[in-house]
């Protein structure tokens, strides 16, 4: 196996960390159930619950089956630990607890998640945190922000549902300067696409709902990094009990081995369908990484190896218009998910960003005619009729 080329996206996807089970034979990893795990003896007993010695105490700390998926992920991303939630808001609300508090000063960027934006917005400043939100357009600014001070940096790239693009190398770099701890959500992008610690990143998120499952069935969070980070995050993931359960994890073993598969259509669909709605008259603009016009394709196709499964496009007439196209969709369920096998479309104000107001979502850039889309596997050719049909309603 040594003298074998590095494997490809798939093949990572189905082998890292996998094994067979040496005493059943089982290629498929077992849900472990335990609540508790038992030891013959105090000592070892005492010895594997102060970290000492390899072994699982209590299922709200860890679980063979949830060790096996964060491992996993921590391959897939190319990252020393992982740690798992019961969703991706779980993972993000429990690192920025973590790693921020009184007096720490925090920069991101306008483009987030909504209830990312409301953790910085609303919830940390509570506690005392300075929290600066900088156009995500301007990477000078950006830079401005952290040497200005900063203890932790935050990302999204590409940026839900805006689909805007930054250059982590230039600004985990500007963190590093100011010994800033540089967080990145990867939902995205995934591992398939992005691997941002190669770019300098220090911790790596994901909404494992999304790609990661892949099939609208599950949720769940995953935080991947150093050993000294991810532990500073479990520790308090333990303690407010935010983990991911057993059942869970395995749906995500089981997904993951079909990620890069799923991942190379979404691709390719996406592309497909974004440079055709790029040129239909009833779409005043397109947001997609992997068109050339896109102010961010160029950074794009320095760190990702394929542009997504996400799109948004903005039409003509607003929210009306939305109203009206979404409705005539045939191929695309109205929901507020997204990196499922079925494509998923929705406006930012029932889906990423309903928590915003009108007024919230304006200042951040997002028009209330936009649709955020999310590819499924159909066939490119259906998807692209169903838009067409959709928009003629206009």
């Amino acid at each position: 196996m040594t003298d074998l080329p590095a494997p490809g996206r798939s093949t990572r996807s189905v082998h890292l960390t996998e094994h067979v089970d040496p005493a059943t034979g089982s290629i498929i990893a077992p849900v472990h159930t335990n609540s508790a795990f038992a030891y013959a003896d105090v000592p070892s007993w005492r010895a594997a619950a102060l970290g000492e010695t390899p072994g699982h105490i209590y299922a709200r700390n860890s679980n063979p089956t949830t060790d096996r998926f964060e491992s996993k992920m921590a391959a897939l991303e190319g990252t020393a630990a992982a740690t798992s939630f019961g969703t991706g808001m779980a993972a993000i609300s429990t690192t920025l607890m973590a790693l921020l508090g009184p007096g720490r000063r925090a920069v991101t960027v306008t483009d987030t998640y909504g209830g990312t934006h409301l953790m910085f917005s609303q919830i940390l400043p509570r506690w005392g945190v300075d929290c600066v939100v900088v156009d995500t357009d301007d990477h000078e600014a950006l830079e401005a922000a952290i040497a200005g001070g900063c203890d932790l940096l935050y990302l999204e790239t590409p940026t839900n549902p805006t689909l805007k693009v930054l250059d982590i190398a230039r600004l985990s770099a500007a963190a590093r300067t100011v010994g800033a701890v540089t967080v990145v959500d990867n939902t995205f992008a995934t591992p398939i696409n992005t691997r941002p610690v190669e770019y300098g990143a220090d911790i790596v998120l994901h909404s494992a709902s999304k790609f990661l499952g892949g099939h609208g069935d599950v949720l769940g969070g995953v935080v991947c990094g150093s050993e000294e980070l991810v532990h500073r995050v479990y520790a308090l993931r333990e303690i407010i009990g935010t983990g991911m359960d057993p059942h869970v994890a395995a749906m995500f073993l089981r997904s993951l081995k079909t990620l890069g598969l799923r991942v190379e259509r979404h691709n390719a669909t996406a592309q497909a369908v974004a440079e055709h709605l790029a040129t239909h008259p009833a779409v005043e603009r397109v947001a997609y990484p992997g068109l050339t016009g896109h102010p961010g394709h160029d950074i794009a196709a320095s760190q990702m190896e394929g542009f997504g499964g996400v799109l948004s496009f903005s039409l003509v007439g607003g929210m009306p218009a939305v109203e009206k196209v979404c409705a005539e969709l045939e191929y695309a369920y109205l929901a507020a998910n997204l990196g499922q096998v079925e494509t998923i479309a929705g406006p930012p104000a029932t889906t990423s960003h309903v928590e915003l107001t009108d007024a919230e979502r304006a200042e951040a850039g997002i028009p209330e005619g936009l649709i955020r889309y999310s590819v499924g596997i159909e066939d490119t050719a259906d998807l692209i009729a169903d838009l067409d049909r959709a928009l003629s309603a206009l």
